[in-house]
């Protein structure tokens, strides 16, 4: 899943996206609202965590922005209220979701998660394939009833290509939901990882390249 994290409190968005990406998501970081829009003019997000009082471009200003470009992105917009009307107003703006300041982490990670599950169509909250079971919200993964144990990274592909139900994920898409901004895009870190995941999921194999395509279980 990828996730742009767009808060102006640095400690705060560095914060989030370290907890984010510890549940195996790729996360990108925006300061101000202009940033924002920079980034999701060439980078399709899943989810867009997005503060309301940011400088350069106000918060509200960049969701009905997003909105106006139909963005398939899910938004979650946060703030230092939670009073009804202010909740009411961020909602009309077209965010999908509104959580306040102070909030526990495990809520926005339910909260994320549930948003990344908003696409079309719908898919489970656990997902299963091929024998696999993959929960994302426990990063618990088995394979005929038994834990495959897996890095973050392992753990994110596998999720995408489960989330393509049969279809071929390119390395590109792979680059692009389970890695940075910053990652190499010569690199050969999907094909290493690829590597890694096939011999833990063991025998018979389920992952299948498709020359000069991608992948797909």
């Amino acid at each position: 899943m990828r996730v742009l994290v767009v808060e102006d409190e640095r400690v705060l968005a560095d914060a989030i996206a370290t907890g984010l990406r510890r549940e195996a998501m790729a996360v990108d970081v925006a300061y101000d609202g202009g940033g924002a829009l920079e980034r999701t003019s060439y980078i399709d997000y899943d989810v867009i965590v997005l503060d309301r009082d940011l400088p350069v471009v106000h918060g509200d200003e960049v969701c009905r922005r997003l909105v106006a470009q139909r963005t398939a992105s899910r938004i979650l917009m946060l703030t230092a209220s939670g009073d009804v009307d202010d909740k009411v107003e961020g909602l009309g703006l077209g965010a999908d979701d509104y959580l306040a300041k102070p909030f526990v982490f495990v809520e926005l990670v339910a909260r994320v998660r549930a948003l990344g599950r908003r696409s079309a169509p719908a898919l489970p909250p656990v997902l299963e394939r091929g024998g696999i079971r993959l929960d994302p919200g426990k990063r618990l993964v088995e394979r005929d009833g038994k834990e495959v144990v897996l890095t973050k990274k392992e753990f994110a592909v596998l999720e995408e290509l489960m989330r393509a139900e049969g279809a071929v994920v390119s390395q590109e898409d792979l680059l692009d939901k389970a890695w940075d901004e910053n990652i190499d895009p010569f690199t050969n870190v999907v094909r290493v990882t690829m590597m890694t995941l096939r011999k833990k999921l063991g025998e018979p194999q389920v992952i299948e390249t498709v020359p000069g395509v991608g992948y797909k279980l």
